[in-house]
């Protein structure tokens, strides 16, 4: 669509460590990535997804390179992250917090970006898995005749199979414990094949890289928060929630009823004694 629209050569970058970041996990780029989106805005989006990580993408700056204000654009940037492309905060970087702008092609929700913000991206769920895991299943009983499966069946074991991936296994490490010392004769392949990947999953990976500490801003006054308190990419008092809808705030008690009450407590201590 709005791809080719506007020429992205020569975008200036950013500061070092600063500006454009691509989210993981994206689809390939194609002609319908933002057709969901107003003409406006999917052509910003089109000419940022086209950009290098690194490049500056503050208003300013766009607006020196598109034919939009700067409040157009911030209007077209606002709408894009609502739409679970962008997200804006800060990254922790060599003990350094660092300015960052998070783009994704790929549209995502509120959940996905609080697992991105925690270091944990969610994995996607598109559709019937038939992957690694089913074709594994599916190909057990060209490796052994014993543990020929049923369409049903495999796709029944699949999850089982992907939390063996999830934790660094590989179809080597799977083969082996399925096919290793089988009994004679073999009455109920899917059983066994459950029982096996059920009692022997391999213990959940050391992951010796730490948590990113990165901190999501609400995208109209910056306030900094959880993503799963930023919905959308703002926090509540801009999406328009009021004060007295939020959770009540402890009231801290007087000076002097805080030093009646210790007085109180030391006394009953003397006494205890």
């Amino acid at each position: 669509m709005a791809d080719d629209e506007f020429s992205d050569a020569l975008h200036p970058l950013a500061s070092p460590g600063y500006g454009k970041r691509c989210a993981p996990q994206q689809e390939p780029r194609g002609a319908q990535d933002f057709a969901h989106l107003p003409a406006r805005e999917a052509a910003v989006a089109a000419y940022i997804d086209r950009l290098p990580d690194g490049s500056d993408i503050s208003v300013k700056t766009l607006a020196k390179r598109l034919p939009y204000g700067q409040c157009a654009l911030r209007t077209a940037l606002n709408r894009i992250q609502r739409a679970g492309h962008l997200r804006r905060g800060r990254e922790c970087l060599g003990g350094k917090w660092v300015t960052r702008t998070w783009f994704s092609r790929t549209p995502r929700d509120s959940g996905w970006w609080a697992g991105f913000q925690q270091g944990d991206v969610p994995r996607e769920s598109r559709g019937p898995r038939r992957s690694r895991a089913y074709v594994l299943l599916a190909a057990l009983g060209h490796t052994n005749s014993a543990l020929s499966l049923s369409h049903a069946e495999c796709r029944a074991l699949v999850p089982l199979v992907e939390e063996w991936f999830e934790r660094d296994a590989d179809e080597a490490t799977v083969l082996r414990a399925l096919t290793a010392g089988l009994p004679q004769p073999v009455h109920h392949p899917a059983g066994l094949v459950r029982r096996r990947l059920t009692d022997k999953v391999p213990p959940l990976p050391v992951r010796h890289a730490p948590a990113p500490l990165r901190i999501l801003e609400c995208g109209t006054c910056g306030a900094p928060g959880y993503a799963d308190v930023l919905r959308d990419g703002d926090c509540g008092p801009c999406r328009g929630e009021h004060p007295e809808s939020l959770p009540p705030r402890r009231v801290a008690l007087p000076a002097r009823q805080v030093r009646d009450r210790a007085a109180a407590i030391r006394g009953r201590m003397r006494g205890a004694r």
